[in-house]
């Protein structure tokens, strides 16, 4: 299972992709570079249509599917922005989808896959966190013979994933030091991992965990799959209690480093990105330029890549990372 996916798959599907994802820009932050002595590029997954990174997965998994996996329905469940994208492929294939949502995801990402998915979409909100509404989705799969399009553990949506980092190779023609990922079931760095350990192995791939949701980090420390008892969901683009198959292959075997991140300091990347940046990111986005931080001394006069992966943050939460992230600087005043 550790095999990598072949590049021509991954080439196959930016080609299959291209009438539903934007090439995101690559782009050098001046006020990250300055702060941290280092070439700071952000590649902007905000900026899509979805405005993250899981239309590439949803888009090209859905694709692929034949006839007899369609014709009674497709079925997902997400905290919000895989569910974006399934919604998107469905009305854009012509495909009859159901979506299973925690009762906890933010209110604009459920209106999002609504307006998304037009009338190919039902949304169903069910459970208190990912594996509830997970457990609800397959059931529905096996009571009415519907076909399941996974938000990480498959590698037709890692390979969707996986076009990010062409892209990324394509657009930077230096050498990227290190780049910063966010992890939740593992899927996008699953997909880094196979673009830039078989294209630029030198490349330091480095991973991203809430303190509240260490699913990979745990794993890897026992080197089995652990599935966590209970999870901080405040992350919700990556909060899972437990990650992918494929992924934590991937990670066991390639990732160099893995970083875990308090929550509150995850705010402050928020805020942080929204005033040097004019960047609205939700807590998941906010991960990688939150982690730059750990890594100061390491990335002086390097060149680093940061996935800026999702822009759904909900207005209503505001007061909240407000809260937290001056809780953080009171406890780090040197930061």
């Amino acid at each position: 299972m550790g095999n990598f996916i072949g590049l021509n798959e991954i080439k196959k599907a930016s080609q299959i992709l291209q009438t539903v994802v934007i090439e995101s820009p690559f782009q050098k932050i001046e006020s990250y570079s300055q702060k941290y002595n280092s070439n700071i590029f952000f590649k902007r997954e905000d900026l899509q249509k979805v405005r993250s990174f899981k239309i590439r997965g949803a888009f090209n998994k859905i694709s692929s599917l034949n006839q007899s996996q369609v014709i009674n329905g497709i079925v997902c469940a997400s905290a919000g922005n895989h569910a974006q994208g399934f919604a998107v492929s469905c009305s854009t294939l012509g495909y009859m989808g159901k979506v299973f949502m925690p009762t906890t995801t933010p209110n604009q990402k459920i209106e999002q896959v609504k307006k998304f998915g037009k009338t190919n979409v039902e949304v169903v909100l069910f459970g208190e966190n990912f594996t509830q509404a997970y457990e609800k989705a397959l059931q529905e799969c096996d009571k009415y013979d519907k076909t399941f399009i996974h938000p990480f553990d498959d590698k037709k949506v890692i390979a969707g994933q996986a076009t990010l980092f062409l892209e990324i190779i394509n657009q930077f023609k230096d050498h990227l030091d290190y780049l910063f990922i966010p992890i939740g079931g593992g899927g996008l760095i699953s997909g880094a991992i196979n673009v830039f350990k078989q294209l630029s192995p030198k490349t330091k791939i480095i991973g991203i965990e809430p303190k509240g949701a260490p699913s990979m980090s745990k794993s890897i420390d026992k080197n089995k799959l652990i599935t966590l008892n209970s999870i901080d969901g405040f992350v919700d683009g990556v909060a899972v209690k437990k990650v992918g198959n494929y992924s934590f292959d991937y990670c066991k075997e390639h990732l160099d480093d893995l970083i875990i991140l308090d929550e509150n300091e995850i705010c402050n990347s928020i805020l942080e990105l929204k005033s040097y940046e004019n960047i609205i990111a939700e807590p998941a986005g906010a991960m990688s330029s939150a982690a730059l931080r750990h890594y100061r001394h390491k990335i002086i006069n390097k060149n680093i890549g940061c996935i800026i992966c999702g822009g759904n943050n909900d207005n209503s939460r505001m007061p909240q990372i407000i809260k937290r992230a001056d809780i953080w600087k009171s406890n780090n005043p040197k930061n």
